[in-house]
């Protein structure tokens, strides 16, 4: 059988002591987390091996025994490392010694319950403290491979990963602390303030140095304020402790309060940039002198777009007399918008001066404004739009229904099914009336109502691309994509394991690295949730809809009922 021993890489050149982890049963693995040095009294390393697993939950004890070589003084120290395993009685021993200089490691076990004990074969697995302890583990994506061995191979990566995360409480001590035990492992950047504090305690022993250095009273404020720090750095860290045990919070949240936070900091930002560069120059009042000059630009090219219409448009026969009626009747709507654009031109300037006060509370207020301000000012071509839609979707559904009664058929309204039906010969000449008058005024008004489509549609995908940019802002993970360009380790999509030594005699080592998450899978993982309104139909659903002229929302939002 197989055992695996996770030993941190920065405990590499501790002095000899004895190995702290967790052991693993389900997986015969050994998770080392940090080694205490000579001297100590067992029953104080039992005490705080105690503590530690009542605030981490975590079944830490002492897995074996930890030889330095090359930092022994006498040769009976081996001997007394062996003799530990009486002590603490863990089964199995695990003994590992670092001969000097040697890239190779000695490592065995010592089982001294088992009346057959078994060579097993040993892999020692460095790893980073760390990288592990600040990753967080992600389940994988890949859906090629089977679901039951994916999770299985989760699960043995996340019992590593949750065992040195949850041990934050022994880290925060240190071989620097002043205490009866003495640990080696990852130093937090809160306990570096203690490494210049002691230097500075060690300097300043001497009497005569220290009231020379006392004497100017800056360097003294600054060694005070050191030691300040120092106690308020481990108070912080316990309270942490303290407080991670009453409200635990998943990385997943902290990472989605995290990306709302930046996400929102880099909107108000770039608000504020775009109304600094608004009002520097004057620029919305040359904004308000040409908005009214595009405005009668886009009425006089629908103008001359319905006498277009009106006349013969690439050389189809109309029928005169409706086309004239529908021709004049948006001639009509065009001049009232006129009239109402060339009414409000002294208030525009105003308006869009307050307008853009707005873009301080965000870049993607501003854009939902000029969304707002793009759907104002194409209100003739909606109402345009409208009016075609209706008259023909009025047409088609009476064609539809004419041609049922030919069929001697009808919609039952109840049932919501087409039934047969007898008709009289009145009805049937009614119906072939009206079917023939319907049909040949057909082709002018879906004339009508196919180029004011197009002109709705063209308007609906610019506030749709802008609708997708308040998207973008709104929901892509800044903070998330960030990590991962920076601290890469720290969203793990797995880890990989690269062969450092192997020779016949020796533990096999191994050095376990972490694999991050593709910057695809950052963003499908803490992709953050949006109110945007999405086209819900399909493509086919979409353009059954305009050959039948229903009116068409594509960004009407969710939940919303549509005509």
């Amino acid at each position: 059988m197989v055992l695996k021993v996770f030993f941190p890489s920065c405990c590499s050149l501790a002095e000899s002591g004895i190995l702290i982890g967790r052991w693993i049963s389900e997986q015969n693995s050994a998770v080392v987390l940090a080694v205490v040095h000579f001297p100590f009294i067992p029953v104080q390393v039992k005490q705080y091996l105690s503590e530690v697993q009542r605030v981490t939950k975590v079944s830490v004890s002492v897995l074996g025994s930890w030889s330095n070589s090359k930092q022994e003084k006498e040769e009976s120290l081996s001997e007394f490392l062996e003799d530990l395993g009486t002590i603490f009685s863990h089964e199995p021993w695990i003994q590992i010694s670092k001969e000097g200089d040697s890239k190779f490691w000695s490592c065995s076990t010592l089982q001294k319950r088992s009346n057959n004990p078994k060579e097993e074969e040993i892999i020692l697995v460095y790893y980073d403290q760390r990288k592990v302890m600040l990753s967080h583990l992600h389940p994988p994506l890949d859906t090629a491979t089977s679901a039951d061995h994916r999770a299985d191979d989760a699960s043995k990566l996340s019992a590593i990963f949750d065992t040195v995360a949850k041990s934050k409480m022994l880290f925060m001590t240190d071989r620097y602390d002043d205490g009866p035990i003495k640990l080696t492992h990852w130093q937090s950047d809160g306990v570096e303030a203690s490494i210049i504090v002691e230097l500075m305690k060690q300097a300043s022993i001497s009497g005569i140095c220290r009231s020379r250095v006392l004497k100017f009273w800056p360097l003294s404020f600054l060694w005070s304020k050191l030691s300040t720090c120092e106690q308020l750095g481990h108070r912080l860290q316990h309270l942490q402790v303290i407080s991670s045990g009453k409200k635990a919070q998943t990385q997943a949240q902290v990472m989605r309060k995290a990306n709302i936070f930046v996400s929102l900091l880099v909107d108000v930002t770039l608000g504020i940039l775009l109304m600094s560069w608004l009002y520097k120059k004057n620029r919305i009042g040359h904004l308000a002198d040409t908005l009214i000059p595009m405005a009668d630009h886009v009425a006089e090219e629908l103008q001359d777009l319905l006498q277009w219409l009106m006349g013969a448009p690439a050389g189809l026969k109309m029928n005169r007399a409706l086309d004239q009626v529908l021709g004049r009747f948006f001639l009509y709507h065009i001049h009232l918008w006129i009239s109402y654009i060339h009414l409000m031109s002294p208030f525009i300037e105003m308006i869009l001066w307050y307008v853009g006060l707005s873009a301080c509370l965000g870049l993607t207020v501003a854009l939902c404004i000029l969304s707002d301000i793009i759907a104002l000012l194409t209100f003739h071509i909606y109402c345009f739009y409208v009016y075609g839609a209706r008259l023909y979707c009025l047409k088609i559904y009476g064609l539809s229904s004419l041609w049922r009664l030919f069929r001697g058929k009808k919609w039952n309204v109840l049932r919501q099914r087409v039934d047969s039906c007898s008709y009289d010969l009145d009805q049937l000449f009614i119906g072939t009336l009206l079917f023939t008058i319907l049909l040949f005024l057909l082709p002018t008004t879906a004339l009508y109502y196919l180029v004011f489509t197009l002109l709705r549609l063209l308007v609906v995908i610019v506030q749709g691309l802008i609708h997708l940019l308040v998207d973008l802002i709104d929901s892509l993970p800044l903070y998330s994509i960030v990590l991962r360009l920076c601290r890469s380790y720290r969203l793990a999509a797995g880890v990989k394991f690269r062969v450092l030594e192997r020779r016949d005699g020796k533990p096999l080592r191994l050095l376990m690295q972490i694999n991050p998450l593709s910057y695809g899978s950052v963003v499908q993982t803490y992709r953050l949730p949006t109110y945007s309104c999405y086209p819900r139909d399909s493509w086919t659903s979409l353009c059954k809809k305009l050959f039948l002229g229903e009116l068409i929302y594509p960004w009407k939002h969710k939940g919303e009922k549509q005509d």
